[in-house]
């Protein structure tokens, strides 16, 4: 794994996906606030899912919610910037998914921000925690390529 917090512990990425900054999304300081990071690597989740399925998800009855997220706001990026969201899941658990995802400058990829996201099994219905499906599983082992990381 890298040591440099700004870089993802997996050098490639399969799913990429280019962002749009809004005038509204830039603070004060003249770069892209914060907490709109979050809300790109959001969507680039779900468009990763929908990667994976092969079409449309219904986050309700896939049957994840996010329960960690960590990251690490490398660089400023300002307005002009063409950037890009990248998304792997890197382990899987009985009952978890743990996603690496960054946000980075698509002529010189720069990392502007990095994330690491532990999503669990959940049911709505019940509120109570449930494993991963196998299907899911082979899914994501499918669109990357390779046997995932086996947490506890």
């Amino acid at each position: 794994m890298s040591t440099n917090r700004c870089e993802a512990g997996i050098d490639t990425f399969r799913h990429h996906l280019p962002l749009q900054m809004r005038f509204n999304d830039i603070d004060l300081l003249g770069h892209l606030n914060n907490s709109v990071y979050l809300t790109f690597m959001d969507l680039a989740k779900a468009r990763y899912f929908e990667e994976v399925n092969g079409g449309p998800v219904d986050i309700r009855t896939m049957g994840v919610v996010i329960v960690n997220i960590n990251a690490n706001f490398c660089i400023p990026t300002f307005f002009h910037e063409q950037i890009e969201a990248e998304t792997a899941v890197v382990a899987i658990g009985e009952k978890s998914i743990t996603l690496e995802q960054r946000i980075y400058s698509v002529p010189d990829r720069q990392v502007k921000c990095s994330c690491r996201t532990v999503m669990a099994g959940f049911d709505i219905r019940t509120n109570t925690s449930i494993p991963i499906s196998e299907e899911w599983v082979k899914k994501f082992e499918a669109y990357e390529g390779r046997k995932l990381q086996k947490t506890k």
